[in-house]
């Protein structure tokens, strides 16, 4: 028996496996296991376009979103982002630079991360996915419930892509272990 007082999701949540984009977790009494996927999508921040873009943009969001028949849930997380590493390509593309208004730019976007860097400064990428769940002998269905997702967000201008393992263990990170990452691997149950 597992500890219920663990700090970790994966001790207390009923998660059979994580694969390939696939959260699979015990069905109720006389169902099988269902699946949790889905697609993150891309961020675009369309308020920077001008109003008919905008408009159009969020009539194919609600038309596309009115055409899904089946549960769904649209979640937003942030994700801590390391901007040393973007810092250090940055003073790469400084040395390299081949004129001193180039070199003024790219000081200016330096001085900038030194504003992220710090104690109470964190810098966050924000994810969003769209995921279901489904019974998991229908894996057909689910394909076509990802590719028609995946369609339905280019016709509304945006970009998505089914979820990965990595972005499933995000999202359990970042809901359930207050976004520390966790180091194990395939999560895996007692059954």
């Amino acid at each position: 028996m597992k500890s219920e007082t663990s700090k970790y999701s994966e001790d207390w949540l009923p998660i059979k496996s994580m694969q390939g984009g696939y959260i699979t977790v015990p069905g109720r009494a006389l169902e099988g296991d269902q699946i949790v996927t889905g697609v993150r999508i891309e961020p675009k921040n369309i308020f920077i376009s001008d109003m008919e873009t905008q408009n159009m943009t969020i009539t194919a969001l609600r038309n596309f979103y009115n055409t899904i028949d089946y549960e769904f849930w649209l979640i937003c997380c942030d994700r801590p982002v390391d901007i040393n590493l973007y810092r250090s390509e940055l003073e790469i593309k400084y040395n390299d630079a081949p004129t001193q208004q180039i070199r003024k730019l790219i000081l200016q976007d330096l001085n900038k991360i030194d504003l992220f860097i710090g104690p109470e400064i964190n810098a966050v990428d924000t994810e969003f996915y769209l995921l279901f769940k489904d019974d998991a002998k229908n894996k057909e269905r689910i394909q076509k419930r990802i590719h028609n997702i995946i369609g339905g967000f280019a016709a509304s201008g945006l970009n998505a892509r089914q979820i990965t393992e990595d972005d499933a263990r995000v999202l359990l990170d970042s809901f359930f272990n207050d976004s520390k990452r966790t180091e194990f691997g395939t999560v895996m149950t007692d059954v």
